[in-house]
């Protein structure tokens, strides 16, 4: 008698222990969950809206007005939030828009130490660090230069320009650095001022040919 109460109490000490271990690992909803929204924009004219801004916005939990600022910043330019809208003025690329919304998320949503983006934003004496509630790290928020001038307005197939050639790329095209461009242009070097004509724009990569002076 003894002995089948001691085999049934060791087997519900086993049975709840292996319900604590499960609950302890089990991965939480918001990370197996968390997928970013993917930004549906176009260009409206010399402006170009950010059709699902809040969506976004609300699954990083983040404040719009936080989000809106960043990307004003890194675009270069003004806007205003229209309801569940972001209107930027200028004309720019779904994909600059897109790489832009991953580094906010990189930059102010995920937890560098563990992955996940249980965190939040606080202030600790005038510096912003993003504090983890998951795995209670935390870690300054790294900082971008603001933008002084426009990306990408200019940045249209058929655009005649003049540029500076910045570097050279591996197979000896001259480089131009836009933003978040990367011009090539054949035949040139560091330093040397060229005119030239958009040809082709594949994402962040611009093709261009010599223009006649």
């Amino acid at each position: 008698m003894a002995l089948l109460y001691y085999t049934t109490m060791t087997d519900e000490y086993e049975n709840l222990l292996k319900q604590a271990y499960s609950n302890i690992t089990e991965k939480t909803e918001s990370s197996e969950r968390f997928i970013v929204p993917e930004a549906k924009a176009y260009v409206e004219g010399k402006t170009t809206v950010l059709e699902n801004f809040s969506e976004i916005a609300s699954k990083v939990r983040r404040d719009q007005e936080h989000l809106m600022k960043f990307l004003l910043g890194e675009l270069g330019t003004s806007g205003k939030i229209d309801g569940n809208r972001a209107i930027f003025n200028g004309k720019f690329e779904i994909t600059l828009i897109k790489m832009m919304i991953k580094s906010y998320v990189e930059d102010y949503v995920i937890c560098s130490e563990c992955g996940k983006p249980d965190t939040r934003l606080v202030k600790d004496d005038r510096v912003m660090l993003l504090r983890c509630d998951a795995c209670g790290s935390h870690r300054p928020v790294r900082k971008r230069k603001a933008r002084t001038e426009p990306v990408s307005e200019n940045l249209e197939e058929g655009t005649i320009m003049d540029v500076e050639i910045q570097s050279t790329s591996k197979r000896g095209d001259g480089v131009v650095k836009m933003g978040r461009y990367i011009m090539y242009v054949a035949n040139a070097k560091p330093g040397q001022k060229v005119k030239i004509k958009i040809s082709r724009i594949s994402g962040s990569i611009v093709f261009t040919e010599r223009a006649e002076e």
